[in-house]
């Protein structure tokens, strides 16, 4: 076809796309709606959130007992389930495979079923991902980290030494992967040091930075052969015990312009620009998540940390105003590892994204069980729009896939990952709520309605208790193994 330089020649191309494109994950819930955007999109997963009833989701109807370690581990068993390569087989054999995560074996096997994989290798993403080496990147092209030194700690004395520039004992410490809920540990004296001295001395090298009064943000782009295409600033809820466990660890996402001020939400999106820039010297292309920490104290912004793919935050991000008076953000990734020439004003796109009015609030709770109790779950709540009364009591209100079925505030959206016979443990996803509007007030704290849904998802839930220790133990295994764990 001619060249793309357009975003309704972009919004015609995907339209009429005939080549099969699917999404392959745990759940469909990080590219919830790009169906609505994309011909032949189809979602290939291993937890069915909407009991069959959302027709471009595939799920194998016969599983396997086997333990899943990662996101990897069950896209590679899709991948190799003779269900899902006769579905693929159904609709032609070759097309194009997305996903939230994927290795070297995942390209292997997509190699084998005529499957082309849309992302940069495995290799070079588990590069990127190394927070070390964002630090790095970012340092190059003049985007700051917390100060922070990188160094191997031997013990508790050794890791005054290495951080004494930094001025002060309370430090935060990252290993260089894993989720930031088990693998960022806060470290003010000796004692809080031992309760983390093993996995942080395992490290080769770990990121000790200086504790801050910071607010936690997240912005999404697409690194581009014509630029990069950067999405809102979103606020990041972070380790609120009534939905996560883990303290630091994610739980949530707000989409509201005035959260910042616009000289710290201009800063990030320059700093998001110069990024994807250096990411695309690297090496790498399409999409992309950066963390940022707000001082609160300064209004400085500081890179957090790199996820080079699709994420948790991109629900909102692919929903939000500006998506649908253009194109969704994925859309952009699409059309980057796409056979199609194109010639896009990413300027202009990023200039129209930037004004508030192009983003409309909205906000997402991902729901954890927080309990130290297992038990097998006896009742658990559909997926689809549920309704708040003015008591704060929740009822069912009706099915839909998609978060702007959700119309009111009154509204939510709710995408259950925890069904009826699965574990019930601590750290268990059970769902995540997208609504309209904010969930937290201006001191960045959950407002009166988060608490509220809150407590009517939760309440959903039912579940008989498991009483025999050796019971409980494989209970453990078989939800970890179940694939029931961290899936966003």
């Amino acid at each position: 076809m001619n060249k793309i330089t357009s975003i309704s020649d972009v919004r015609r191309h995907f339209h009429n796309n005939k080549t099969p494109i699917y999404f392959i994950s745990a759940t469909n819930f990080n590219l919830l709606g790009i169906g609505d955007w994309v011909g032949n999109f189809r979602h290939i997963n291993y937890i069915d959130c909407f009991d069959g009833r959302q027709k471009n989701v595939f799920v194998p109807k016969e599983k396997f007992p086997r333990d899943f370690e990662s996101i990897e581990d069950i896209n590679n068993y899709l991948l190799e389930h003779k269900e899902v390569i006769d579905f693929l087989k159904s609709r032609g054999g070759e097309g194009t495979a997305t996903f939230l995560m994927f290795d070297e074996h995942t390209e292997e096997v997509c190699q084998q079923l005529g499957l082309k994989v849309a992302f940069p290798p495995a290799a070079l993403r588990s590069r990127m991902d190394n927070k070390i080496e964002t630090v790095r990147i970012g340092n190059k092209v003049g985007v700051p980290s917390v100060p922070n030194v990188l160094a191997k700690v031997d013990s508790y004395a050794h890791l005054q030494e290495v951080s004494a520039e930094l001025g002060t004992q309370d430090l935060v410490i990252q290993s260089a992967y894993g989720d930031s809920g088990h693998t960022t540990f806060f470290v003010s004296n000796e004692d809080e040091y031992y309760k983390y001295a093993e996995e942080i001395e395992a490290e080769p090298e770990v990121k000790i930075m200086k504790r801050i009064n910071c607010r936690g943000s997240a912005i999404e782009a697409c690194t581009t052969r014509c630029g990069t295409v950067v999405g809102p600033l979103m606020t990041e809820l972070v380790g609120f015990k009534t939905l996560t466990p883990y303290k630091g660890g994610w739980c949530g996402n707000e989409m509201f312009a005035g959260a910042f001020s616009q000289e710290v939400r201009d800063k990030a999106r320059e700093y998001t620009f110069k990024f994807g820039e250096a990411l695309r010297d690297e090496g790498y292309r399409g999409y992309f998540e950066l963390d940022f920490l707000i001082d609160m104290d300064t209004e400085e912004v500081y890179l957090g940390e790199l996820n080079p793919r699709v994420t948790g935050a991109s629900s909102l991000t692919n929903v939000a105003a500006f998506a649908h008076s253009d194109v969704p953000l994925f859309l952009f990734h699409l059309l980057e590892f796409s056979d199609v020439d194109f010639d896009i004003d990413i300027a202009e796109i990023n200039e129209r994204w930037a004004h508030p009015d192009s983003i409309d609030s909205w906000s997402q709770l991902v729901i954890k069980h927080t309990d130290e109790s297992i038990d097998l779950l006896t009742q658990a709540p559909q997926s689809g729009v549920w309704k708040m009364a003015a008591d704060g009591s929740i009822d069912y209100d009706h099915y839909s896939y998609h978060p702007h079925a959700a119309e009111s505030e009154e509204e939510a959206f709710f995408v259950r990952i925890s069904g009826v016979g699965d574990f019930r443990y601590e750290g268990a996803d059970l769902g995540i709520l997208i609504t309209r509007g904010r969930l937290m007030d201006d001191d960045f704290q959950l407002n009166e309605r988060a608490k509220a849904w809150i407590d009517g998802i939760r309440g959903q839930f039912a579940g008989q208790a498991l009483q025999d220790p050796v019971v409980e133990e494989v209970a453990v295994s078989h939800a970890i193994g179940g694939g029931n764990f961290k899936i966003l």
